[in-house]
């Protein structure tokens, strides 16, 4: 019994110590993988390169914001030639057929196939470049006509001029004007008040204006046009002249260069 007793204990003693040892062993394996989750990751030592940002056709990073800017396109013509004296933006159209013969303001007889152009404002003899932004054709032209009067056009081009650019077939299109060179500009201008086909109206015009202190003179075209106009008028004085003539009927004068 005694012998029995003794052999129970130790096999209670080593049982203690394998359950001991293997309830150690497994606590240490729970505590490793625990702790593995529990502190963080160091930092890698050295930075992932950055990849480019995607672009937009034009160079716009995506996701910024990008504006249409398409005014700024042309805006290397401001210095593209050294003779370029001003710069204009805008729509040119072309005209030719009924006018084709027809005066032209400064009083030449209008040509399509010369390479000619009618601007509202530029001096009569004006040499203007004009260019087309999408190709980069151009053709210089000489301004002898007032025009167009349409909103957003600055220029009216012959049929010469159109096509050498290559404007003729769309009839309108964005343009830009190179002032190259401006005319000898005098002190005075010429204010033309009325053109008759009659010599005889442009007579009795001519005494009425003297009769109200203005000096007129009648110049007659090779179309036989009587056009009656005060020749010399200074340049200080054309708008108070303008609302003289106004006044006594005339409000749609033409004020031109000698």
């Amino acid at each position: 019994m005694q012998r029995t007793d003794a052999r129970n204990r130790v096999y209670l003693r080593d049982h203690c110590a394998d359950t001991s040892y293997m309830t150690f062993t497994t606590l240490l394996r729970l505590a490793l993988v625990l702790s593995f989750f529990a502190v963080p990751l160091a930092a890698p030592a050295f930075a992932a390169p950055r990849l480019p940002e995607p672009r937009l056709p034009g160079g716009v990073p995506d996701g910024s914001s990008a504006v249409n800017d398409s005014s700024r396109l042309h805006d290397t013509h401001d210095d593209t030639h050294d003779d370029v004296r001003d710069v204009e933006r805008g729509l040119a159209s072309w005209y030719g057929g009924k006018f084709q013969g027809r005066m032209t303001a400064n009083g030449e007889i209008f040509d399509t196939n010369d390479f000619t152009a009618a601007h509202r404002t530029l001096p009569f003899d004006t040499v203007v470049r004009v260019v087309n932004p999408e190709t980069e054709a151009t053709v210089t032209v000489r301004i002898n006509d007032r025009g167009p009067f349409i909103e957003g056009r600055i220029i009216d081009l012959s049929r010469a001029a159109a096509e050498a650019i290559g404007i003729a077939g769309r009839g309108v299109a964005p343009v830009v004007l190179e002032i190259i060179e401006y005319p000898e500009i005098k002190d005075y201008q010429i204010i033309q008040i009325a053109s008759f086909g009659s010599r005889g109206n442009a007579e009795a015009l001519k005494r009425r204006l003297a009769a109200e202190g203005f000096s007129a003179a009648i110049e007659t075209t090779e179309a036989g046009n009587h056009r009656v106009l005060l020749p010399e008028v200074p340049r200080t004085e054309i708008e108070s002249y303008r609302r003289s003539l106004e006044e006594l009927g005339f409000p749609g004068i033409l004020v031109r260069e000698p």
